[in-house]
């Protein structure tokens, strides 16, 4: 049993309010998921070739100021640094392969968390308001934003198999559910070259998703080919750069609520967490049906 969470602002004069909106609905999720939790945001998005990078520092006490000194030093250019304890958000034109490459010898105890033009990520153990207060994330601002609190029933309870995962740039997934085919998935996906960070069952269903945009299906059209090749129960919300997508199994059995009016569109696993929104009394509420795809545009 997990909690999901997303909020896309249809009216721009809320975004300065988005962290405001969001934390409420995610601490609404902590009997659902207890363990860790995570959100993904996804703001304007970064001009030419700049890319926002993500970090997880796992382990120790990070040591930002070092890791600045050494990367200026290795890569040319400017590059603006937001930390926020074990967390950082580099904002380079330096290309992000070659930043992972020279990660793995210089500092393997760094995690990236995603990568792309709109997209930070914060995710961690414990409670959702713990994460919220240790990241500042009621104060964040943006379009929309994907989130997740864990109650694990398959794999292990770390910063790298919270949700939201992410593959390729600008996309995320946060699931309930589970699936009973991951590593099927995997022995097709890694002869590909795609290789994995977790054993989580959910990272399967993300780069399956990212793989079929990259082979170049746009997202609806690559959850459609997952009905073919996921087997299990699940209630998948994604986001990208420009759009914010949830899709329930066959059998519907995870719950999923749905709220839209004029200003925004809110989804949670229960309408608990949706109770606090402003003018949700006049809302479009709704279960999402099962094995039907909706999907809005930021």
């Amino acid at each position: 049993m997990c909690g999901i969470v997303g909020l896309l602002l249809k009216e721009p004069s809320l975004r300065e309010r988005l962290g405001e909106l969001m934390t409420p609905m995610l601490i609404g999720m902590t009997d659902r998921g207890p363990d860790s939790a995570g959100v993904a945001i996804f703001g304007e998005p970064q001009s030419g070739d700049s890319r926002k990078i993500s970090l997880f520092w796992r382990e120790g006490a990070a040591d930002w100021k070092r890791l600045k000194q050494e990367f200026a030093a290795e890569f040319s250019g400017a590059h603006r640094w937001v930390e926020t304890g074990q967390h950082a958000i580099v904002t380079t034109a330096t290309p992000p392969d070659e930043l992972r490459a020279w990660l793995v010898d210089a500092a393997p105890q760094i995690y990236v968390l995603s990568v792309g033009r709109s997209i930070d990520l914060y995710k961690d153990i414990g409670a959702p308001a713990e994460i919220v207060r240790r990241y500042g994330l009621d104060k964040v601002t943006g379009t929309h934003v994907v989130a997740h609190t864990r109650m694990a029933t398959e794999s292990a309870v770390t910063p790298a198999h919270a949700h939201p995962f992410t593959a390729g740039q600008d996309f995320c997934l946060v699931h309930n559910g589970s699936l009973s085919n991951p590593h099927l998935v995997r022995k097709k996906l890694e002869p590909l070259g795609i290789s994995f960070v977790t054993d989580n069952d959910t990272e399967a269903a993300c780069r399956f998703f990212e793989w079929r945009m990259r082979e170049g299906d746009d997202l609806t059209t690559a959850v459609h080919a997952g009905f073919r090749e996921l087997d299990g129960f699940f209630t998948f919300l994604m986001g990208t750069d420009s759009e914010m997508l949830i899709v329930r199994d066959a059998f519907a059995c995870k719950p999923a609520v749905v709220a839209e009016t004029e200003d925004y569109v809110a989804i949670a696993s229960e309408f608990r967490s949706l109770a606090h929104l402003p003018g949700v009394r006049h809302a479009n509420v709704f279960e999402p049906k099962p094995e039907e795809v909706y999907a809005w545009k930021a």
